[in-house]
């Protein structure tokens, strides 16, 4: 996900969903240019993963990647637009990562709704803009049956 500030990026994500950082890196090189296809490209990476849970082969779950060149305005993407995606977040308990995403500056598309059709039917959901307007999901699943 590209990001305009790495550092607060980090700390959405690292307060928000109670991820750490792996890595760090910077980008400035021939190879990046070609592989991003912009060829003034320099950029920073920061590789974050879950605190708890099993550990992904690359080693992290999301890549944030913050350009310092070239510069380029903010695109707003609408979730009915094409190209437009979200990054979704199963959580046991919508209610309290709901409150720290928001204390970070999320801005909700909605509050936690009751789902009330499709295989999560039973559970909760909301959508937010994160950091440079990314599109969040939070989903809460159904409690089990008894």
């Amino acid at each position: 996900m590209t990001v305009r500030d790495l550092e607060r990026a980090i700390d959405f994500f690292t307060y928000g969903f109670g991820m750490e950082v792996v890595h760090i890196q910077v980008q400035d090189n021939p190879y990046s240019r070609r592989l991003v296809g912009e060829p003034e490209a320099r950029f920073r990476i920061a590789q974050l993963r879950f605190t708890d849970g099993p550990r992904p082969l690359s080693g992290h779950i999301i890549e944030l990647i913050c350009y310092d060149a070239p510069e380029l305005e903010e695109l707003s993407l609408r979730n009915p637009q094409p190209g437009a995606m979200h990054l979704a977040f199963l959580v046991p308990d919508i209610d309290p990562v709901f409150a720290r995403v928001t204390e970070r500056g999320a801005i909700p598309l909605s509050e936690p709704v009751a789902i009330t059709e499709g295989i999560n039917a039973g559970g909760r959901a909301c959508y937010l803009k994160g950091p440079d307007g990314i599109t969040l999901e939070l989903l809460q699943r159904p409690a089990p049956a008894a």
